[in-house]
């Protein structure tokens, strides 16, 4: 332990400490804006220097160690005037649209200013040209105009991804953050996870919105608009209202879509049981014939993109289990159109996702099958063709509908999703969280193998924030070693084992984000390690209230089977249900990525 002075008070605090660290620790607010916990740590911003005795200048405390003896002053005239001159100098470079910018009530930068009481910007607008707006792809828009360069998305991208799709290019006044070639991030070896979005302190990355769509279609009375929420949006919609993370709002973010306008409200719950039908099936049929192990989930679009870029060898891995999000669409339009005897092209099918990779998956031109089922019994032409899910709005994005239409989300009474796409179990709750794919599919798993119930439905060694959780479960004889990994880095370890011939493993989860889908790139901007800890909490508790907290105990998904897709794994579900991948390769021009890939495919030639 060091004895340090801070502001003249003496503490205690841990070897290593940085000063950032050892004034938090002291109840002492610094700002920051490049700094990025546990991920980024350069001083570029200059707003979180503070006066060190015996320093000559000011130093950064983001990057600067504490020292026996130190003696800390944060709050002196010297302090504050470097503060404001950094940051007046990054607003001398920043668009003032801050009314209308998207980023508006969660910019950091915005904040800072009115942290510090600046008033005028003390500097000449320095503005220069920039490049336009890259909306190449479907799920983020990234605005040069907007950029700090604070280094915070090339360091989540690259770190917690290890996917490198954004760097810097460019040189002094010239510098920017960019892909490759400027060639955007849509011809981009980009995930589209949106962890780049959570960590901008500005309006530079954003997600690509799908409001407008949606308001069109809820307003055409020839259509048919039925929505669908995933289980990490209900755990996290109404921290958007001011609420406290950690609660389920599932009642009242029912009641808020049947007052937009949504002609049905629907779970993707549902589908996520009905995931673990297919999904299981699909594992039990591979362990009893040989088939390729281990197998690997494919619920999550920015781990599937991930795999086709950089892993394309071990595709054979991945179920070909559509997402849940995708199952939906295709049920709800061919299923539940024939139900309601509604023509499909005037079903409008809207996705709430924690997920903007969601907004990529949706128009894969691969998840189309309602189409084809379609083109079979109607005779429809390949120009009349449609995907299964129309829109994806971000949880983000739900949350600004539902204030544009004026409703008070807290004082909203609860209410139940419609029938039959409605009804869930638990276990298609805890699908939000990491782990909880792989504890879904094992509690149907357990019981269609071994004929007995568990004894206890909770698998907890593969809950909790550990980037790898491993575990064994005994399916009658058989010794199933499965695996947990969220965040791509951790989810690289894994396919290098794959690829290597050295993974013990039989079925692995893979979720993109950290914590999973409670964590995803399209929650709330107070997305941080303990709101999704407290979020995960929430599910847990949902599903441990529930009646049925087994998949395949759902009542509806059982109709479903007897009166239209017949059985898991079946000829319909086939077509409708599950799907085929992409080799996609990384760009020449990402060298160390190339120079994996050349060894992985060495291995497999």
């Amino acid at each position: 332990m060091f004895h340090v002075k801070i502001n003249n008070k003496s503490h205690e605090v841990p070897k290593g400490t940085t000063i950032l660290q050892a004034c938090r620790h002291a109840g002492i607010k610094i700002p920051t804006l490049c700094y990025l916990e546990g991920v980024h740590a350069e001083g570029s911003c200059g707003v979180c220097v503070v006066e060190v005795k015996g320093s000559r200048t000011l130093q950064r405390s983001c990057i600067t160690a504490v020292a026996e003896g130190m003696e800390i002053q944060t709050n002196t005239e010297a302090v504050r005037k470097a503060r404001k001159i950094n940051t007046e100098l990054l607003l001398a470079n920043h668009p003032t649209d801050c009314l209308v910018c998207d980023k508006n009530e969660y910019c950091t930068l915005r904040q800072l200013s009115s942290d510090l009481g600046i008033k005028n910007v003390s500097f000449e607008r320095t503005h220069a040209e920039r490049a336009d707006k890259d909306e190449t792809s479907p799920s983020l828009v990234r605005d040069p105009e907007k950029c700090i360069l604070c280094r915070r998305c090339i360091a989540v991208c690259a770190e917690k991804q290890s996917v490198s799709a954004i760097g810097m290019t460019g040189r002094g006044a010239a510098s920017a953050v960019s892909t490759f070639g400027d060639m955007g991030l849509g011809n981009a070896e980009c995930a589209n996870c949106g962890q780049c979005i959570l960590v901008c302190p500005t309006g530079a990355l954003m997600e690509k919105s799908e409001i407008d769509g949606v308001w069109k279609a809820i307003n055409d009375p020839k259509k048919t608009v039925v929505v669908q929420t995933a289980p990490a949006v209900r755990v996290a919609i109404g921290e958007d209202f001011g609420l406290e993370p950690g609660t389920a709002w599932t009642g009242k973010m029912v009641a808020a879509l049947r007052r937009l306008g949504f002609d049905k409200v629907f779970d993707t719950d549902f589908t996520a049981d009905l995931t673990i039908m297919e999904e299981g099936t699909e594992l039990i049929t591979r362990l009893k014939t040989g088939g390729t192990l281990p197998m690997i989930t494919s619920c999550s679009p920015g781990w599937i993109k991930f795999a086709e870029h950089f892993f394309p060898g071990v595709l054979a891995h991945l179920s070909t289990c559509k997402s849940p999000q995708q199952m939906f669409g295709a049920v709800a339009k061919t299923y539940y159109a024939e139900k309601l005897g509604v023509d499909p092209r005037d079903m409008v099918v809207v996705s709430i996702m924690p997920c903007v990779a969601k907004k990529f998956e949706a128009r894969r031109p691969e998840m189309n099958g309602a189409f084809h089922y379609w083109q079979k019994k109607m005779g429809l032409k390949d120009s009349e063709s449609f995907q299964d899910v129309d829109f994806v709005l971000s949880t983000r994005e739900a949350a600004k509908m539902i204030k544009e239409a004026g409703l008070d989300f807290p004082a909203l009474p609860n209410e139940e999703f419609d029938q039959p796409l409605g009804m869930s179990t638990g276990a298609a709750v805890i699908f939000g969280a990491t782990g909880g794919v792989m504890e879904a599919a094992l509690r149907t798993a357990y019981e269609v193998v071994t004929g007995k119930a568990l004894a206890s439905l909770d698998f907890k060694a593969v809950r909790g924030m550990d980037g790898i959780k491993t575990a064994e479960v005994d399916l009658a004889g058989t010794k199933l070693k499965v695996a947990v990994a969220h965040t791509l880095s951790n989810a690289r370890k894994l396919l290098e084992e794959i690829r290597d011939g050295k993974s013990p493993y039989h079925f692995i989860e893979v979720m993109t984000c950290e914590g999973g889908c409670i964590g995803g790139g399209g929650q709330p901007f107070t997305t941080n390690l303990e709101t999704r800890k407290k979020r995960a909490s929430a599910i847990y508790k949902e599903d441990a209230g529930l009646p049925l907290r087994k998949s395949h105990d759902n009542p509806v998904v059982q109709t479903l089977y007897k009166e239209f897709l017949e059985k898991p794994l079946g000829e319909k579900s086939h077509h409708l249900l599950h799907t085929h991948y992409t080799k996609r390769g990384v760009h020449p021009g990402d060298v160390a990525h190339e120079k994996k890939e050349h060894k992985a495919h060495a291995h497999t030639h």
